[in-house]
């Protein structure tokens, strides 16, 4: 070989040397300031053993402090199959499944894996944790098996206003109701209990804890009254069972200066404490035979607050938002002057023919008052035309009929309006009186408590104060006035007018001795042509300065007292009130004079 080629090979060879040398300092590189942080994290979690602490979710208390929902300390065991010689991997899958009732042939296979960690029992009574506590100590085994402080969701009232508080998974994470809307506020943060491990899972060293407490989460206030959720309940669940609501009913009670839900009942309740189980008997018994879906669609049925998820024709009861209108616009002057209205019988708009529910019998000459007390539909339709499709509107917007209310619970809809470009008289009229739209109950709720309050639209809420887990201050939430709708002066007059309703018109089935009681009857077809009916009664009290506003709503009622309002929704909202009004110590009608 000559002197050329040898000083060639060297060449060559520095050369890959040189460069085999660049590109290990390049890899070096992309690994230290590439991908350090990214390898760091991950050998972190190779050598670290992290097992999670529940916190303490926050506590939901009624208006009184009574407890509606708490966390109780349960615990969880898990595994480090790693860490368990396998000698006694069959002992410690026998006393486990043992202990804790499970199957010895699934839990072997989890105690056998290759893994770091294994869940065998979540949110387990003390009780039993203590017996496998003293198996431990007995058998000298405690390597790989851990018992963990975790909490557990607890509903003292079972049912009682399920809808509005919810209920949270297996992982503390709300999933409706309350528990969904305040999940970040209830929920905390979780805590650690780290230990350095091997590539192999197995702890390094004495296997020293490292302890990161959780944070528990805060509790909230709610604007309910058990006592008065109660009543409200009680009666709710007599009238649908005894006038056969096929789809249930819906009572709200709210205070119409503040906009605070006294009370939110919707039949059929479910049990917080075991939200998965269909309370329905029938149901129940062919559940095994159901779909997944048909389960799903099931389950969500019987979660849904009607209250605020589904829409309906209030039909009479939206008289009081064209009484008010028209007052307000100075339509209407003199509530009291006979003459001023005539029932023939029926109007006829635009070529269409509406009737009067009291067709066969016209009511003749009438005041606004009469019109009010006896549901005269040709009169709200004489005052819708007058009123004007870009008036009526505006006053729907101002009642906050057009959007949401606003109420702090997941999933509230809206109400469904012609659009006012396509609305004609035909659709003026029927809207004048109630149907062929339709709203929420709390929207119809939010809009008569401005006639309440004398004109201020204030936004429904539950919760009123939020209590520090850490420190225990508690943090008032100011109520929510969003508009004016009314004059004082005009609320006044409706009121006054409702209060004939009551005491002389079509919801006299509502009077309670020695209480002023306004109100207003509405029956509406829930669809065209379906033979099926929706009653309802909307109500307030004290006529002169309301303590609270009521509306109940029943689902298509087949029993033999009939379909409507007066009959049906009127009776249930006075045996509501008999009780709530002497229970919130509303004054009787002799103390204020």
């Amino acid at each position: 070989m000559t002197n050329l080629n040898r000083k060639k090979r060297m060449r060559n060879m520095l050369l890959v040397i040189v460069l085999v040398y660049i590109l290990l300092v390049l890899r070096i590189a992309f690994i230290q300031f590439i991908q350090g942080d990214e390898l760091q994290t991950m050998a972190y979690v190779q050598q670290t053993l992290d097992r999670t602490i529940n916190p303490n979710r926050g506590t939901i208390y009624d208006r009184n402090g009574d407890v509606l929902a708490k966390s109780a300390s349960v615990e969880t065991v898990t595994v480090n199959p790693t860490n368990i010689v396998g000698e006694n991997k069959e002992k410690v899958a026998k006393a486990l499944s043992e202990i804790f009732e499970l199957d010895y042939e699934k839990v072997l296979k989890k105690v056998k894996r290759k893994t770091s960690i294994e869940t065998i029992v979540k949110k387990v009574e003390k009780e039993k944790t203590d017996e496998l506590r003293k198996w431990m100590k007995d058998t000298g085994i405690v390597y790989g098996i851990n018992i963990d402080e975790d909490t557990k969701r607890y509903y003292p009232y079972g049912t009682l206003a399920s809808h509005i508080i919810g209920f949270t998974g297996s992982d503390n994470q709300g999933l409706d109701g309350i528990e969904a809307k305040y999940d970040t506020i209830l929920s905390g943060q979780k805590g650690k209990i780290m230990r350095k491990t091997d590539a192999s899972g197995s702890v390094i060293g004495a296997g020293e804890e490292e302890y990161l407490p959780a944070i528990d989460g805060d509790s909230v206030v709610l604007s309910i009254d058990t006592n008065i959720q109660s009543i409200a309940t009680k009666y709710l669940e007599e009238a649908c069972i005894d006038n056969e609501c096929e789809e249930g009913g819906v009572c709200i009670i709210m205070e119409p200066d503040t906009g605070n839900i006294l009370a939110m009942a919707t039949y059929p309740e479910y049990n917080l404490n075991d939200p998965f189980t269909v309370m329905d008997t029938e149901l129940a018994n062919n559940w095994n035979t159901l779909s997944q879906a048909d389960k799903n669609n099931n389950l969500q049925k019987m979660w849904r607050n009607k209250a605020i998820v589904d829409t309906y024709e209030p039909g009479s009861t939206f008289k009081l938002i064209t009484t008010s209108a028209a007052l307000e616009e100075g339509i209407v002057k003199e509530t009291d002057k006979v003459g001023e209205f005539s029932c023939t019988g029926a109007i006829e708009i635009a070529g269409t023919r509406i009737k009067c529910w009291r067709y066969y019998r016209p009511h003749g000459a009438q005041s606004l008052r009469n019109a009010l007390m006896n549901s005269c539909n040709p009169v709200f339709i004489g005052l819708g035309q007058k009123l004007g499709v870009k008036t009526y509107y505006e006053y729907l917007r101002k009642f906050g009929l057009l959007d949401k209310t606003g109420i702090d619970l997941p999933g509230e809809a809206n109400s469904i309006f012609f659009k006012e470009e396509k609305v004609g008289p035909v659709e003026l009229a029927t809207i004048s009186f109630g149907q062929r739209f339709e709203i929420t109950p709390i929207q119809l709720v939010s809009a008569v408590a401005s006639i309440a309050n004398g004109g201020k639209l204030v936004t429904p809420r539950f919760v009123t104060a939020v209590i520090d887990s850490e420190t225990g201050e508690r943090k008032e939430i100011e109520p929510q006035i969003k508009a004016n709708t009314i004059t004082e002066e005009t609320a006044s007059k409706v009121r006054d007018m409702m209060g004939s309703v009551v005491a002389e018109g079509t919801g006299k089935n509502a009077k309670v001795e020695g209480y002023t009681i306004g109100g207003k009857t509405g029956t509406s077809e829930d669809g065209v042509n379906t033979n099926k009916y929706i009653t309802s009664f909307m109500g307030l009290s004290p006529t002169d300065d309301p303590e609270l506003v009521i509306l109940v709503v029943l689902y298509n009622p087949s029993g033999e007292g009939g379909h409507q309002g007066g009959a049906v929704a009127a009776p249930t909202a006075g045996n509501i009130l008999s009780e709530v009004l002497p229970y919130m110590e509303v004054k009787k009608i002799e103390e204020n004079s």
